[in-house]
């Protein structure tokens, strides 16, 4: 990358949408950034420079973001009044999309790149700076991993003791209603030393929980120093030894790439969480094969049984689209049973939405709106209905809960048990950081509320000690 001089200091806003890999990218752009001068702000308004970090998953995605540019023009042209000026960029799926879209229907863009262009952000921006309108889209054949800076542990305490951590991108299923093998490219996995130093990184910096991402993250596979190629199981095991990282989580994931070693690793190591994001889509094999997901709903329902069967106690996660092309009343009804066959925790529906450039965007049988909106009312209610249920299975038990943060009432804390469940509970600021060991007493519609049983005033567990205990066992 050649050298840049860009003015300093000045002021950065990256609004994010969609997905936890734009919440990870958005981080490493600012990570990119800072040793430029730029300072993270927290309002829009008080920004220098305002990077859209966008998403093309939902519905209009790209209408809203012509929006916001059309608000940020005008915030720019107001401040060019008193002499001042404002830098407007365009990253993400979207950009990667639409960048010719862009630069022809919003001159007050000033860059516009991709999800695989973050690393050389600061050459970009000091074109821009220099007259230039950039355009960067392209699919570069180095690893911008590898030329993105390592955030610093001060950087790292910032964010809190939660973190994500990509270690993988792209895809290569090409499901006929997504744009991602489009806009992120083929699957590449992060070598195994890269991801190894970023999580020690994290952990110096005091995170306690990692969740890593990719668009298919469970088919992640890198060479260890011996030169084996190792799973995501092999990855998960490798983490839990760092110290301080006392808990694993991963999104998302595809049926098919569902190892025997991943799923036995659900079953032997305690650092890795019992809840699992696991999309089908579909209960109907007629959708299935039209959205090109290469697997059945009996094959799908085949691994739910393997995992259960190793970790009783999952929760798992979907994600369904209703009103794909061609879906009738009863290949909807064969999602719904699905929905209650598996008994999910959480979800995350959709309706479908026609995307440029995918083989769904010119199937014939495109659903109705207003049915597809009744599908997704009926859906949600399903879903609803089995995330209460799963919230009041866990009164009366004892858990252990990551305490996060302060709660929102005087004397009150807030963490989340290993199945990703909100808990609120009385007890001191300073178990913040520290794992402790609650009694699930009361369930509400969306969190759960806790009595500490842990003695905190002689025995609170640390995540280091809970770790150090586990490694001696």
């Amino acid at each position: 990358m050649t050298d840049t001089l860009l003015p300093a200091p000045k002021k950065l806003f990256i609004k994010t949408y969609g997905c936890q890999m734009n919440v990870y990218d958005s981080d490493r752009m600012a990570d990119a950034l800072a040793p430029h001068g730029y300072e993270p702000v927290q309002a829009m308004e008080d920004a220098d420079l305002v990077v859209l970090n966008t998403c093309h998953i939902r519905e209009k995605a790209s209408e809203k973001v012509f929006s916001e540019i059309g608000r940020l023009r005008e915030m720019r042209d107001e401040r060019r009044l008193t002499g001042g000026d404002l830098m407007i960029g365009v990253a993400g799926c979207v950009a990667q999309a639409e960048g010719d879209e862009i630069v022809r229907r919003a001159p007050a863009v000033n860059l516009v790149f991709g999800p695989q262009s973050y690393h050389r952000l600061p050459e970009l921006l000091a074109r821009a700076h220099n007259g230039a309108r950039v355009v960067d889209t392209d699919f570069p054949e180095e690893d911008k991993f590898a030329h993105l800076p390592a955030a610093t542990k001060a950087v790292t305490r910032s964010r809190g003791l939660t973190a994500f951590l990509t270690v993988q991108e792209g895809c290569d299923k090409f499901c006929s209603f997504c744009v991602v093998p489009y806009t992120r490219g083929a699957e590449t996995s992060r070598p195994l030393e890269q991801v190894l130093r970023e999580a020690e990184t994290l952990a110096d910096g005091g995170v306690r929980e990692l969740t890593l991402l990719g668009q298919n993250v469970n088919a992640w596979h890198g060479l260890d120093a011996r030169g084996r190629t190792v799973g995501l199981g092999e990855l998960c095991y490798r983490l839990s030894l760092i110290p301080g990282i006392a808990r694993i989580r991963y999104t998302t994931s595809h049926p098919l790439d569902m190892s025997d070693e991943l799923i036995e690793m659900h079953r032997d190591l305690e650092a890795l969480m019992p809840y699992l994001h696991l999309p089908v889509q579909s209960g109907s094999d007629h959708i299935l094969k039209a959205m090109n997901r290469r697997h059945t709903a009996a094959e799908y329902l085949a691994v739910i049984d393997r995992i259960k069967a190793a970790r009783p106690d999952m929760a798992m996660s979907g994600d369904f689209i209703v009103g794909f092309p061609g879906e009738t009343d009863e290949d909807f009804e064969a999602t719904m049973q699905l929905v209650r066959q598996v008994g999910y925790a959480s979800a995350y529906t959709f309706k479908y939405s026609i995307r440029p450039g995918t083989p769904g965007a010119t199937m014939d049988g495109q659903v109705d709106e207003a049915i597809k909106t009744e599908r997704l009312n009926r859906l949600n209610e399903q879903i609803n209905l089995q995330m209460r249920e799963f919230l009041r299975s866990t009164v009366g038990r004892t858990v252990p809960v990551l305490i996060e943060k302060p709660g929102r009432q005087p004397g009150q804390i807030g963490g989340r048990t290993p199945y990703l469940q909100a808990v609120h509970m009385d007890g001191p600021e300073r178990l913040i950081g520290h794992i402790v060991s609650v009694e699930i007493v009361e369930a509400r519609n969306n969190s759960l509320i806790g009595k500490i049983v842990t003695d905190v005033e002689r025995n609170p567990v640390s995540v280091l000690e809970s770790q150090a205990s586990a490694a001696q066992i």
